[in-house]
């Protein structure tokens, strides 16, 4: 097995639920965002390699394009995101890439040991649905400072994202800890709280897994809006997301120390 690297990176965070539809992607363009803003140098690699929606949120279009050094990834347009998804490679975004899981695998390899990430801080990693090929080749491969889990308030989420964080335990990955997406609406006429997906359940799991919050981010119309424009960089609400980030950072950097060679 080889031994996880580094690549030069201050911090790399993962992100992921093992559940798809609770918003990892919209969560980590949104840490990548704050963290940008708080003055790192960010990039952001697009794991989900059938699923890529990272550049759209982002509104970035341009191929990343070869030098001696390696594939250098283009930029978001307000922030100068570095930006590395398999949607940036297709002609048509519409057509699905159709592989097997050992090809998934290959191509995020790739994605990790060809690219030049320039003068790159941290990196966010946007890991796909699921416990199988495509997050296993990350925490193989690339040397996590460790994995912000992303739920939504329902039990049945809770325990789909509880057999994401056994995963990251047995690859001894660190849990950075928990954010939970569309945790509530708030109604614009009088400012009451509705919990449209029932009561939270994330205080129990994080509780159990002893894991801090990092964030409880609510249904907002505009993220949507933003994001379906490829303008999610504009977005704004309550010192967010630079808190998230905030919370996010310090929670990595309390985890793990690495030896200068950057291996795990």
């Amino acid at each position: 097995m080889p031994v996880p690297t580094r690549g030069g990176f201050k911090h790399i965070i993962a992100v992921g639920s093992g559940k798809g539809g609770v918003g990892k992607s919209t969560v980590s363009a949104l840490l990548a965002i704050g963290l940008s803003r708080l003055g790192h140098k960010t990039a952001l690699l697009d794991a989900d390699i059938t699923g890529p929606s990272i550049p759209s949120m982002l509104g970035v279009s341009e191929m990343p394009h070869g030098t001696p050094e390696g594939i250098v990834p283009p930029v978001s347009p307000v922030l100068g995101i570095r930006i590395m998804s398999m949607n940036l490679f297709m002609e048509d975004t519409s057509k699905p890439v159709v592989w097997r899981g050992p090809l998934i695998g290959n191509v995020i390899g790739q994605f990790w040991n060809d690219t030049d990430w320039v003068d790159s801080e941290i990196l966010v990693i946007d890991l796909p649905p699921g416990t199988s090929d495509a997050p296993l080749t990350v925490m193989q491969t690339i040397a996590l400072d460790g994995v912000v889990m992303v739920t939504t308030p329902q039990d049945i989420s809770t325990r789909i994202v509880e057999k994401m964080m056994h995963m990251t335990r047995m690859m001894n990955v660190p849990l950075v800890g928990m954010v939970e997406n569309m945790s509530h609406a708030v109604c614009p006429h009088c400012g009451e709280r509705w919990d449209l997906f029932g009561p939270s359940h994330m205080e129990e799991v994080r509780s159990r897994w002893d894991i801090p919050q990092l964030g409880s981010l609510p249904i907002d119309r505009q993220i949507t809006l933003l994001a379906d424009s490829g303008k999610l960089e504009e977005y704004r609400s309550e010192n967010q997301p630079e808190e998230m980030a905030t919370r996010v950072l310090s929670a990595a950097a309390s985890l793990v120390t690495y030896p200068p060679d950057g291996s795990r």
